[in-house]
């Protein structure tokens, strides 16, 4: 009896050190991105390197959002996000990198003039949500699907205002959409107008003009 209380304790106060420690991780988060604004969240995959055609992609994107007077936020490694942060510092506006510590240990990028550490990922998401008025989704896998539809999610459920969510590439998100189109709300598990939560795009210039007809800079 006295082992098994013993257990519970054990793990109680592990459990309190946890809390402390993602606490600790929003507070830090909120005080060094509070000024942030505007800004413009980038995700696509670290696995795209620089001779890719996404790559340059991005990197244009994210300097044409810069010289307009945007911020641009990443997850802070490789890939596309190394792309979109270079591109905001070559643009002059702020470069963020969220960084994610993980198993197979993701390395920050040298072009975020901010970076940040996290160990949570759901810490990690909140900031993104947080802090930007505007998603661009470049080619990517699950990570880059998961902060995608949660956006989505959170717009349809009304937990944040609406912001733009962009697609970027028919080729490589087309099949998605049509998917979600032809299974989705044939089946009725979405409503027709969810369809519009999202917009793919493939010109970056018409990126640009997206999101400054929403957000004032």
């Amino acid at each position: 009896m006295k082992e098994k209380q013993y257990l519970i304790d054990a793990i109680a106060e592990t459990d309190s050190w946890r809390l402390l420690r993602i606490l600790a991780e929003f507070v830090d988060g909120f005080e060094t991105l509070s000024d942030i604004h505007p800004c413009v969240s980038i995700f696509g995959s670290a696995r795209i390197k620089p001779e890719e055609e996404n790559y340059k992609k991005a990197l244009i994107i994210a300097r044409k959002l810069s010289e307009n007077g945007f911020n641009i936020l990443t997850g802070g490694g490789p890939g596309i996000m190394e792309a979109a942060n270079k591109g905001a510092r070559e643009g002059g506006s702020t470069s963020i990198g969220l960084n994610i510590r993980l198993p197979l240990e993701q390395k920050n990028n040298s072009y975020s003039d901010v970076t940040l550490e996290f160990k949570y990922f759901f810490v990690r998401k909140v900031m993104f949500i947080k802090y930007a008025q505007a998603y661009i989704a470049m080619p990517g896998g699950l990570g880059t699907l998961d902060e995608i539809f949660e956006a989505m999610t959170l717009i349809q459920t009304k937990r944040i205002k609406p912001f733009p969510l962009i697609l970027v590439g028919s080729d490589y998100w087309g099949g998605l959409k049509e998917w979600i189109q032809s299974v989705l709300l044939k089946q009725h598990f979405i409503s027709p107008e969810d369809m519009d939560l999202v917009t793919i795009v493939d010109d970056p210039d018409e990126i640009v003009r997206m999101i400054k007809s929403t957000i004032i800079v």
